[in-house]
């Protein structure tokens, strides 16, 4: 069956809530062993203990990825944990909306950290374990907004999601004679906790208008989609992006949609 992940031990970075919540859930009901990287241990057990109750299973690591020394301990205890690590997702970020004129050497510093630069020590520390067994699979929330699109009080985000997929290109061919795969998934708005910051109910439901799909999306296509990139079946995909947003970067003009809905009803 596609998917299947029993066997494998999973990282996932930001699991606490989100998409990284989805995707650990996702990823255990494919079978793999799951350690739950997350600032937040609060967030962080609740995803540990709905993965149980499920009969999965999953272990709680607490860390802020924005240092190298806690990704370094991140796959040290997944690694004292669980004897290997097959599968490292990226997917914990901070999205702080601040205009161009306002961005402080501060904000600049932590957005590339956490966003970017994480994945980037994520990579290095499982590297070893991914060479010796020759398989591996490295996959990054990337987003829409920088690579695709942008949107006003973003730069520092978009900067982040641009240079992962610069990484996401170049790591695959350094790595793609010794079995291990980086790919990426590029969302579009999905309904999680951070969506908040873009707007209230109402702005949300107007959003969710525009995309052709006509709604938000959920963690679970996002999840979805990875597990998809982690099966042994996407062996011969890497260095590839894949947009998950509902068509919503389609459209070369929102005016001509609006026009072309109302004609039919």
């Amino acid at each position: 069956m596609l998917g299947k992940l029993e066997g494998k031990v999973a990282i996932v970075t930001g699991a606490g809530q989100g998409i990284g919540e989805g995707i650990a859930r996702v990823f255990a009901d494919a079978g793999a062993k799951v350690i739950v990287a997350t600032r937040s241990s609060g967030n962080g057990q609740e995803t540990v203990d709905t993965i149980r109750a499920g009969g999965g299973e999953a272990t709680l690591v607490q860390c802020d990825v924005g240092s190298r020394s806690a990704i370094r301990d991140l796959v040290e205890a997944t690694l004292d944990t669980y004897g290997t690590v097959d599968i490292a997702i990226h997917n914990a970020a901070v999205y702080p909306i601040h205009y161009i004129e306002e961005l402080t050497d501060e904000v600049l510093d932590r957005t590339l950290d956490v966003n970017m630069k994480a994945g980037v020590w994520l990579t290095q520390y499982c590297l070893p374990e991914f060479r010796r067994k020759q398989w591996g699979r490295v996959i990054f929330t990337s987003s829409v907004t920088g690579p695709t699109v942008a949107m006003p009080g973003t730069a520092h985000y978009a900067m982040s999601k641009g240079g992962m997929n610069g990484f996401i290109r170049t790591a695959a061919l350094e790595f793609a004679r010794e079995g291990i795969t980086v790919n990426g998934v590029e969302p579009g708005y999905i309904l999680t906790q951070a969506m908040s910051a873009l707007g209230d109910a109402e702005e949300l439901k107007a959003m969710a208008a525009c995309i052709p799909r006509g709604e938000l999306g959920v963690p679970e296509d996002i999840a979805n989609t990875m597990l998809f990139l982690a099966a042994e079946e996407a062996g011969y995909i890497t260095g590839q992006t894949i947009v998950v947003d509902g068509g919503s970067t389609l459209p070369e003009s929102q005016v001509v949609m609006d026009g072309f809905y109302a004609e039919r009803g």
